[in-house]
């Protein structure tokens, strides 16, 4: 609520707001057209070159500070929502509502009002911006967020405004996904837990396991209650129950779901609610860098949950674990979105360069038959005989061969890859290496992302466009020739990074920040004027 005022407060002070710049137009009519009105207008807004073109194009006529029943319903909306910026995890000083209301009730000028006419359509610009695309650039964050935000243009916002109903507008400008909606419930939810304390006491123990009793059990069980995982209950044991709560848990937070509260289940048990509000925010701020139009069809890959899924009019029609890239510079996965167009049965893997100079390449010169597997081309694409080829003579600079892998179901890319072209050089696919999808953290790949059921995935693809996927798939597959089967409908792929997302039903989620990126957003947003409020577990 703004500023601590009480809902009555509020309302006062969106009337005073809306009203309070009348009576200059009741002894004044015509101050708004007057040529002083007009003139500081036009200096308010000469450096900037959006708003300056509006109000050239409406003859520099009044859109806020006018007497007519739409300037007064405009500045009331703008108001309403100037004071509930925080809701969306906005910072409230970055729109000064304060100094906008002094100088609003202190206007006594034409003059006066043409300069807050400038400076109210440069808050309204601003505080569409946000709401619509953020307060940060991504790549500024983080270079490898390489997500390309939508920025609705200025003059689009502007005649949005004045052509329909304010509060419409207004409430048209956060992003219209179901997720956001989700995600500032919670985040009204997380900021009264805050308020009343937070979940309580932490578990003081690292491991405990079912049959186990004692304070460490109260407190596991404590915990558990105030989360809504459990009903209350004064047992000292670590019964079925509890070991059931601690799987629900589990489940929740991407962990092994063995009801045993390990080091890692307690570790999330302990984080705050402080923390959890905080990846909620960052969520949010994610949610409205993403394009609007996802696709009837699409699919995700939260880098974070370690997974993939193909969603259908958001509703989820299949899910896969994934492994992501390794948290090291060079192998990260990156965030940005893109269309599938293709798949590639029994694929060749083209051995990146930059894999091929510094792991394949110090391996052949200590052994020329290493990485066997693999076999070498030179420009002109011909096959090159290793023994020919003097690896010492070369370096990562001046390495003039390709290094490919050829189809077989041991292939690094197994056998079927999902293509969307892209300048990363990202895509899906199957792998090897299955054993990996049992792991909890799943940061393994040199960036690409595999899949534990591609073969599923596949076939869900193709049932848009094939009476019987499954048969068509294998038909393909048991060629063994490499093969491009297109996507007669091109399906958008959005690799995303959430720590905290929703379902349609069930709890919020929450995921380790596997990259430390969110850290980063938090920090970033925290400098920019976001803030929590009060600081409790």
């Amino acid at each position: 609520m703004f500023l601590g005022k009480t809902r009555r407060d509020f309302g006062l002070l969106i009337a005073a707001a809306a009203f309070g710049l009348t009576a200059i137009f009741t002894s004044q009519p015509a101050v708004a057209q007057s040529t002083a009105f007009r003139q500081a207008l036009a200096e308010t807004v000469s450096d900037d070159r959006d708003i300056a073109g509006f109000y050239r194009e409406n003859g520099f006529a009044p859109i806020w500070t006018g007497a007519s029943p739409e300037d007064l319903a405009r500045r009331k909306a703008l108001v309403r929502t100037l004071g509930e910026v925080e809701r969306h995890g906005l910072p409230a000083a970055r729109y000064d509502l304060p100094g906008l209301m002094a100088r609003m009730g202190a206007a006594r000028s034409a003059r006066d009002l043409g300069q807050i006419e400038g400076e109210l359509t440069r808050t309204f610009l601003r505080l569409a911006r946000d709401m619509q695309s953020g307060i940060l650039v991504p790549s500024r964050v983080d270079s490898e967020i390489k997500r390309e935000v939508l920025y609705v243009d200025p003059a689009a916002n502007l005649s949005g405004l004045v052509s329909g109903d304010p509060k419409a507008f207004f409430r048209g400008l956060m992003p219209q996904s179901n997720e956001y909606a989700r995600l500032m419930k919670q985040k009204l939810r997380l900021e009264h837990l805050l308020a009343q304390g937070g979940w309580g006491a932490m578990v003081p123990a690292s491991t405990l396991k079912p049959g186990e009793s004692g304070a460490a059990v109260v407190a596991l069980r404590n915990r558990l209650i105030n989360m809504g995982y459990l009903a209350r209950s004064a047992s000292p044991q670590y019964d079925a129950a509890l070991q059931s709560a601690i799987q629900a848990f589990q489940a929740d937070h991407g962990l092994e779901t063995d009801g045993v509260a390990g080091t890692t289940t307690i570790a999330a048990l302990n984080i705050s609610v402080e923390q959890r509000l905080k990846s909620v925010i960052v969520a949010m701020e994610r949610e409205r860098w993403l394009t609007p139009n996802r696709g009837k069809r699409h699919i995700l890959v939260n880098l974070t949950d370690f997974s993939a899924r193909i969603m259908d009019d958001d509703t989820l029609t299949f899910q896969t674990r994934a492994v992501i890239g390794k948290n090291l510079s060079d192998r990260r996965s990156p965030e940005f979105s893109d269309e599938m167009e293709h798949m590639v049965i029994n694929p060749t893997w083209h051995v990146p360069r930059s894999i091929a100079v510094k792991e394949y390449l110090p391996q052949m010169k200590r052994n020329p038959n290493a990485a066997s597997h693999l076999r070498l081309y030179d420009s002109r694409g011909r096959e090159v005989n290793r023994g020919a080829v003097n690896f010492g003579a070369y370096t990562a600079r001046n390495f003039p061969f390709a290094i490919k892998q050829p189809p077989s179901d041991r292939n690094a890319l197994g056998l079927v890859k999902f293509m969307f072209p892209n300048k990363y050089n990202i895509y899906l696919h199957d792998t090897p290496q299955k054993a990996l999808f049992g792991r909890e953290k799943r940061d393994f790949s040199h960036g690409c992302i595999r899949l534990q059921q591609p073969f599923d995935f596949a076939y869900t693809l193709l049932a848009k466009q094939e009476a019987d996927p499954k048969a068509y798939f294998h038909s393909v597959l048991n060629n063994g020739r490499e093969a491009i089967v297109p996507l007669k409908t091109h399906v958008p792929v959005h690799l995303i990074y959430r720590t905290a997302f929703t379902q349609a039903q069930g709890r919020t989620q929450y995921r380790g920040d596997v990259y430390g990126r969110d850290a980063k957003i938090w920090d970033a947003l925290e400098k920019a004027g976001v803030s929590l409020g009060a600081v409790q577990g």
